[in-house]
């Protein structure tokens, strides 16, 4: 009797998730046409994003292969993988799936069609064990339409007389199609009756599901192969309509693979051919630097030109679901920015120049930039981090420095750059939340590029022919320079004792600690504990965060502070793994697996990051040991993954086979991190030219050659100083006009000064307080001309000799 199709049963299905970030593979076709981005791991394509490189529109589509006496294997769970690129820096890819049982092989070649968005994967299958006609071979497919995978309707069809898979969500739709007709074909709800499940526990698919609705679906073909046709072409194309989707794939399979991947490997070659040759293999053969160099290219988005997201993937995500939009696929500023830096080392201004006119066009009014954003610039996460509101001012600069953003350009750019500068003087220098986007206070990572930038603005002013606002920029700049310091440097800890060091910087310094409490051996009480670690106070939280200083120019290598410093990172921070050092984010980091490697579910424990090997590279090039910061980029590009990519972590612990945790090998987070391979491309970069590539030179030269020290300590209702070093002038900064009331002698005498607005909209006073002598207290209010009001509370600083430091 004829089956009569019906909806399969187990309707929503399990809740979706997502699957292994694990990725030994990422591409595109470099083509405006393509708008397929795609990733593999475990020898299988995992998530593929269309039309937008922020849109993740499969779980993953694998094989299933069944034979004789209920034999069932799944490639990625039941083989062992192997992949290489067609060639360097050509992010198209060869597998080898061999059966762990050694009962077949499949061979694959997978790209995107540069002609239009449809993704082919050649597939080869050879029986090792038994005949052909002995396996059934199926392809699985998961749908996970625009980043969610729930309310996906997937169902068998047909076009023009075809049979094709087709699935839609959310406006966009899905054909997969293949070369050997498809035989039997089902659609089903995850985890109850989808082709996994079916297969499984029946041995061949059920043709009555034909259709599975508004759920966590899933579909499933058997390829036709015969003992005479052992290869199929596969196609997944996208649509904005079933027929769009499955005449994109048709195209794709009509065009063939080999015409296909010329074009697509020829895009790659034009593109690789213009950068610079800073190729460099590892043991294992991989050209790391091409890996790096198509990693970057491969996160940018072509419908935006200038959007890069963080990673195509979603850390731990087998166990995230729908509440995750994001994952990583998002724009972050500082990324963006670190992006562009690695695109300048490598020789490709041009995509540099378009980071940075995207980030223009994203940038909030007041000058901001969201803490994370979707393509089209809007927020994802509500923050704002002052170090992603400064980190655009240093990449104009390096453009502008390179040659390649002419003082004729900077003016097209003035508007950003000013607006940016203003945001960052107006709501400097306390972070918000530091880079790790954590904790808010005084950070010395976020001061180095605050202080950084405030100088490189500084210079393009300077080219527009605005002086008097660069003049204030340099002298905010001096000022919070001038405090680094007094905000993040402790002394007297245990951990100085226990180190045998005078002192360090902290990671982070709550901003109510600057003014707090009375000053030992220089040093101010940090009170405050960061979450989840009750037992530790602030002083005692490091990170290598504070090599920045040195990073951005602000303090010399050989300072002893830096020194010592060092010191205190290696001896709280380092793991020592074979492929070499790495260093953890900071004591108490709770992002991570948990001890018995379980996903990071909001908890867990933070695990060494090989993009810091990077940064420590740099450090040690900066304090002139070459061959320290050559053994570190080994140990960065020994941290990658198979196919070479880059991890955000790697486990720290004993193996944990069933959790595919190996020690010094990536963890479950992001992999690739493109932030990652940036540093990578311009640590290559700074080798090859000896000094560090991306080091801001006014800080450089303005305070460690020249000791530049500011005549001014600021005081402002976010920043409310208590204390004024003997020999400085008090400046008073506001939003508004005011006449400054101010008396040093507890009003027997009083003085009025009226404030001058400058170019950022602060209102400046400078009181004449640099004669003062030691112990006088400045008593100060305000009179506020716009409603005609007195402040009618006093404010007090006492001038007191400056600490040491």
């Amino acid at each position: 009797m004829p089956v009569t199709p019906t909806v399969a049963p187990g309707a929503p299905g399990i809740p979706a998730r997502w699957t292994s970030s694990a990725k030994s593979g990422v591409g595109t076709s470099l083509s405006p046409a393509g708008r397929i981005w795609f990733t593999i791991s475990h020898g299988i394509l995992n998530e593929v994003y269309y039309p937008r490189v922020d849109s993740a529109c499969t779980r993953d589509l694998g094989l299933i292969v069944t034979g004789p006496d209920g034999y069932f294997s799944e490639e990625k769970r039941h083989a062992a993988h192997a992949i290489e690129p067609f060639e360097d820096g050509v992010p198209a890819y060869r597998l080898v799936n061999t059966a762990t049982d050694g009962a077949y092989r499949i061979e694959k070649r997978i790209l995107a069609d540069p002609a239009r968005p449809a993704l082919l994967q050649e597939i080869t299958f050879t029986a090792l064990k038994g005949v052909p006609s002995d396996y059934r071979v199926y392809a699985l497919l998961a749908p996970h339409l625009v980043n969610a995978g729930m309310g996906n309707t997937a169902w068998v069809g047909d076009h023009k007389g075809k049979p094709v898979l087709f699935a839609s969500g959310r406006g966009i739709c899905l054909a997969l199609a293949s070369s050997l007709p498809w035989a039997s074909c089902s659609a089903g709800y995850v985890g109850f009756s989808d082709g996994w499940q079916q297969l499984n526990h029946a041995g061949k698919l059920d043709p009555a599901c034909q259709r599975a609705e508004d759920g966590n679906v899933a579909l499933t073909g058997e390829i036709g192969f015969s003992g005479a046709k052992t290869t199929a072409l596969l196609a997944l194309g996208f649509g904005a309509t079933p027929d769009e989707a499955a005449e994109n794939a048709f195209a794709s399979l009509k065009r063939g693979f080999a015409a296909t991947a010329r074009s697509y490997v020829r895009n790659w070659r034009t593109w690789q051919a213009g950068l610079l040759p800073l190729d460099r293999h590892g043991e294992s053969g991989i050209n790391f630097y091409r890996v790096s160099t198509a990693v970057l290219a491969t996160h940018r988005s072509t419908a935006v030109p200038g959007a890069a997201v963080a990673s195509l993937s979603i850390p731990w995500g087998f166990n995230k679901g729908d509440d995750d939009l994001g994952g990583y696929h998002l724009v972050w500023p500082r990324d963006l920015v670190e992006t562009a830096g690695a695109f300048l080392a490598a020789g490709d201004a041009a995509s540099a120049l378009r980071i940075l006119g995207y980030l223009r066009s994203i940038q909030q009014p007041d000058g901001h930039w969201p803490q994370n954003a979707w393509l089209d610039g809007s927020a994802y996460w509500p923050g704002i981090q002052m170090d992603e509101c400064a980190f655009p001012l240093l990449l104009a600069d390096a453009l502008h420095r390179a040659g390649h953003l002419p003082r004729a350009r900077v003016s097209a750019f003035l508007p950003m750059i000013e607006r940016a500068a203003t945001y960052v003087v107006r709501n400097g220098p306390v972070t918000g939340e530091d880079r790790w986007e954590e904790d808010a206070g005084y950070s010395p990572f976020t001061l180095a590029v605050e202080i950084a930038a405030l100088l490189a603005a500084a210079d393009l002013l300077d080219a527009c022919g605005k002086e008097d606002a660069a003049t204030y920029l340099r002298e905010t700049a001096d000022g919070w320079n001038d405090q680094v310091e007094r905000w993040t440097y402790v002394t007297g800890t245990a951990i100085c004792e226990e180190t045998g060091v005078d002192g360090y910087y902290v990671r982070i310094a709550p901003p109510d600690s600057a003014e707090a409490g009375s000053p030992k051996d220089g040093y101010v009480p940090i009170k405050n504990r960061p979450p989840g670690d009750t037992d530790r106070p602030a002083e005692e939280i490091v990170s290598p965060d504070a090599l920045a200083l040195v990073r951005f120019g602000l303090r010399a290598a050989d300072d002893p502070r830096m020194i010592d410093t060092a010191k205190v990172i290696d001896a709280q921070l380092r793991c020592d793994l074979p492929q070499g050092p790495l260093w953890y984010r900071y004591n108490g980091d709770g992002y991570g697996e948990h001890e018995d490697g379980a996903p990071f579910d909001g908890t867990g424990q933070g695990r060494p990051w090989p993009l810091l090997a990077g940064e420590r590279a740099h450090y040690e090039l900066a304090a002139g040991r070459m061959d320290k910061a050559a053994s570190l980029l080994a140990a960065l590009e020994g941290s990658a993954g198979l196919g070479g990519l880059l991890p955000e972590q790697v486990w720290d612990g004993a193996d944990l086979t069933e959790r595919e945790l190996l020690h010094g090998h990536p963890s479950g987070s992001a992999m690739p991190l493109v932030w990652a391979h940036s540093e990578h491309i311009k640590l290559l970069r700074s080798l090859r030219d000896g000094t560090v590539f991306d080091m801001p030179p006014q800080g450089v030269k303005r305070y460690i050659e020249d000791g530049t020290v500011s005549p001014f300590r600021t005081w402002r209702f976010n920043h409310k100083i208590r204390t004024l070093p003997v020999g400085k002038t008090l400046r008073i900064e506001l939003l508004a006009a005011a006449t400054v009331h101010w008396s040093t002698d507890n009003w027997v005498t009083a003085h009025d000064s009226q404030t001058r607005e400058n170019a950022f909209g602060i209102h400046v006073a400078d009181l004449p307080t640099a004669s003062l002598p030691s112990g006088t207290t400045l008593t100060f209010t305000f009179f506020w001309p716009g409603t005609g009001d007195w402040e009618n509370v006093d404010f007090s600083v006492m001038s007191a000799e400056q600490d040491s430091r």
